[in-house]
């Protein structure tokens, strides 16, 4: 017999619906017709004839009503248990894909590559004070009841601070709070700063069968609150931990920040504003740093590649890394992007010159704002002469 069978036939005798095969019928009458039912059937002052018209009367509209009841209490447990049922089920795993039964720990190493070059991000490209570089690598491994950072959220104070000045310790303390408070966290992992645009950095991490998901952020240098980074990436797929996984990084902005460019002062942003990513078209103005409107898209600004080490791997000192980056590889797989030449607005028109009586010229003039690059367009004419009637002639 089904547990649903069970459960309907227990509640038949408990609402004392006796029609059902199997079930043995209840010794008791209905609920309607107990002890005081019967005493004011016997108290009623009527011949026996119309006392039993009226008391078969009274039976049967107390058995359509206890009908009508035991229907509406049969239909309510059907519909409570189905409600159970289905609730039951929804906390099932959906399918394979949402739980990790692979081995219980997994080690990898991790390679940090920046792609920040000036061939690749021309403009305005920090060269001193400072030049470009790359923040340390904090990050860590958890499950999906927990989010270090989310695209289209708001960043949390932790990670505020870490975009905005480097500093790690209130994103640490953040970290350390959700893995005490819901076990969401089985481990921090951070890896040394890059010096300059083009470097990189490595480290190891261990992720856990109910922990595969892997977040980190690297913080942008020079730059208002901008960084890269990946936002719970599995990396467990099944019943098998991934070998490899290579993942191209593009900048974000944090929302705290309302700056255009590298190293444009702290303007906070009131209010805050979610985390966006950054593209060659947004923010749409012509002052940011990373407005290249002939781009389709960015060129990736880095690239994070993860490697499972196997047991005889575990502990590699720190050269031994760098076989998952050949030496080349950066300056390679870097494309050169052009940028056009950015002028000023025309001045205004100069004096009149020239003998009265005869035509004169003026001239105006304008700037260049941007040199180009990479065989972009090149800049115009910065003056322009035409012809005039010279004034005030004596």
């Amino acid at each position: 017999m089904s547990v649903l069978n069970m459960l309907l036939r227990q509640n038949a005798v408990t609402l004392g619906f006796v029609n059902l095969p199997g079930i043995r019928p209840s010794p008791f009458p209905p609920r309607a017709f107990g002890k005081a039912a019967g005493k004011e059937l016997k108290t009623a002052q009527l011949p026996a004839k119309a006392g039993a018209l009226v008391v078969s009367g009274l039976l049967r509209k107390y058995l359509e009503m206890e009908n009508l009841m035991l229907g509406y209490g049969s239909c309510k447990v059907i519909w409570t248990l189905l409600i159970t049922i289905l609730g039951f089920a929804s906390c099932l795993p959906v399918g394979d894909d949402s739980v990790c039964t692979a081995e219980e720990v997994a080690k990898y190493s991790i390679v940090f590559v920046g792609k920040w070059s000036q061939a690749a991000f021309p403009k305005q490209y920090p060269l001193y004070r400072p030049p470009a570089q790359w923040s340390s690598l904090l990050g860590v491994t958890h499950s999906s009841d927990y989010s270090m950072w989310k695209k289209d959220e708001y960043a949390s104070n932790g990670v505020r601070e870490f975009a905005e000045k480097g500093e790690a310790w209130a994103l640490m303390k953040e970290i350390e709070a959700a893995g005490e408070k819901i076990q969401s966290v089985h481990g921090i992992f951070s890896a040394p700063a890059v010096s300059s645009g083009t470097g990189q950095t490595f480290t190891e991490l261990e992720a856990h069968s109910r922990h595969s998901l892997v977040s980190f952020a690297v913080r942008i240098v020079p730059s208002p609150d901008w960084f890269v980074g990946v936002d719970s990436l599995n990396l467990c797929e099944g019943d098998h931990w991934k070998e490899q996984e290579t993942v191209e990084l593009f900048p974000y902005d944090a929302g705290t920040d309302s700056g255009f460019t590298f190293s444009s002062p702290n303007f906070a942003t009131i209010p805050q504003d979610t985390i966006t990513e950054i593209t060659c078209s947004s923010p749409s103005h012509p002052a940011n740093s990373f407005y290249y409107p002939k781009l389709k898209n960015l060129p990736p600004i880095a690239r994070v590649t993860f490697v499972k080490l196997k047991r005889n791997q575990l502990g590699l000192s720190g050269p031994q890394h760098n076989l998952t980056a050949t030496s080349n590889e950066i300056d390679d797989s870097v494309s050169e992007t052009p940028l056009d030449c950015e002028i000023s607005l025309w001045s205004s028109w100069g004096l009149c010159r020239g003998t009265c009586g005869k035509i004169g010229t003026k001239t105006r003039t304008r700037y260049v704002r941007l040199q180009p690059a990479n065989n972009g367009t090149p800049c115009p004419n910065l003056d322009e002469e035409t012809e005039c009637e010279p004034e005030n002639c004596v």
